[in-house]
């Protein structure tokens, strides 16, 4: 059973997200924003990342940098529901900084799975 981290501000998308996993019997741990992502990261490490990019308190960039920083292994996927800073996307940047994976919302449930699946096989 592989243990994945889902950080993600929207509590339906979230919720959404953990039934979607849960059905393919992983572990899954929540948190609202790369913050509270911090302190679970503190005591446990995850196989996989699922993570907003923006969001309040710490957004996707910066949890991106602190996982590639101190937990270089775990796989990164990052979701964006648009948003640019000076014209660069978001979702251009996740995957620069490490993102396995991007993915706009709304995304296509059977390609994130697939991805899901892709990454926790490695």
């Amino acid at each position: 059973m592989s243990t994945i981290l889902i950080i993600e501000d929207d509590k339906d998308l979230r919720k959404f997200l953990i039934r979607l996993l849960e059905r393919e019997i992983h572990y899954i741990i929540e948190a609202e924003n790369g913050l509270e992502a911090a302190t679970i990261l503190a005591s446990l490490r995850p196989d996989l990342v699922i993570t907003d990019i923006i969001m309040p308190e710490q957004d996707g960039i910066g949890t991106i940098n602190i996982l590639r920083e101190r937990h270089p292994d775990i796989k990164i996927i990052a979701i964006s529901g648009g948003g640019s800073i000076l014209g660069a996307d978001y979702l251009n940047i996740a995957r620069k900084l490490g993102a396995h994976y991007v993915f706009a919302k709304p995304f296509d449930n059977k390609q994130l799975l697939a991805k899901v699946k892709e990454l926790l096989r490695e």
